[in-house]
């Protein structure tokens, strides 16, 4: 798991519909050679900026890299995938950014990580800039050109997904109105998808519900007791009346 927490990894702007995509043919049961093949072609088209355009088969390669987090995760995170497919059965397209976000956000701490800084700053301030979220990441990450690289097309994407809007200011962005998300089993998914994105795997249950890297999204109520009965991939101890630490088993 370290050298996972430890890459960045989006090189390069993701947008939801090449997720939508991706998990469209997995639900149709395309195999995983068929769906790089589909995935080739599709890509050599779209642009990062979400318009269409011819494009090198060097970076929409590595969009393919990022997206086989859904159709080819680690072994560890093979769980987590398959009960996001079976939610993405349940929820209309236009519903499955949670889904898309839990799978990406664990199969690269980075995005996770790049949501927390910009959600640490949205609960500060109105708008967040570039520069402001580059030097908290560089505090995590070091000063490498690198982490500036990944970190802007990591924000890119948050704008592509629209849970971030650009302002008329270059470089500064403001926050969307987060997704209600009523389905429990969805904010159970971001929360183990949380989990799977920190190194020690576990934390505060208080602490990771009001985690800033979930600023997207408005959260149902969890509890530990709700999380006992519910998940069978978390583990919940209690330290008395409402401290709890939530745990991958």
């Amino acid at each position: 798991m370290g050298q996972r927490h430890e890459k960045l990894g989006i090189k390069q702007t993701i947008q939801k519909s090449w997720m939508d995509k991706t998990v469209q043919m997995m639900l149709a049961g395309m195999s995983e050679q068929d769906i790089r093949n589909e995935l080739d072609q599709f890509l050599s088209t779209q642009l990062q900026s979400g318009g269409i355009g011819q494009r090198g088969a060097k970076t929409y390669g590595i969009a393919i890299g990022i997206l086989s987090a859904w159709f080819s995760p680690e072994p560890e995170l093979a769980l987590l995938r398959d009960r996001a497919l079976q939610l993405v059965r349940q929820t209309p397209t236009a519903n499955w950014t949670p889904m898309h976000w839990s799978v990406i956000a664990s199969a690269y701490p980075f995005w996770h990580n790049t949501a927390r800084q910009v959600g640490r700053l949205l609960n500060l301030q109105d708008q967040v800039t570039q520069q402001q979220i580059f030097a908290r990441l560089i505090e995590k990450y070091g000063d490498r050109e690198t982490v500036a690289r990944n970190a802007r097309y990591t924000v890119r994407s948050f704008v592509a997904w629209n849970v971030l809007q650009d302002t008329k200011t270059r470089g500064s962005y403001i926050k969307n109105t987060p997704l209600k998300i009523s389905n429990v089993a969805q904010g159970l998914l971001l929360l183990e998808a949380a989990l799977l994105a920190t190194p020690e795997g576990k934390g505060s249950l208080k602490s990771m519900m009001n985690d800033p890297a979930f600023f997207p999204f408005s959260l149902p109520m969890i509890t530990g007791d709700l999380i006992a009965q519910q998940s069978n991939r978390l583990e919940v101890i209690r330290y008395g009346f409402d401290d709890f630490t939530v745990a991958l088993k």
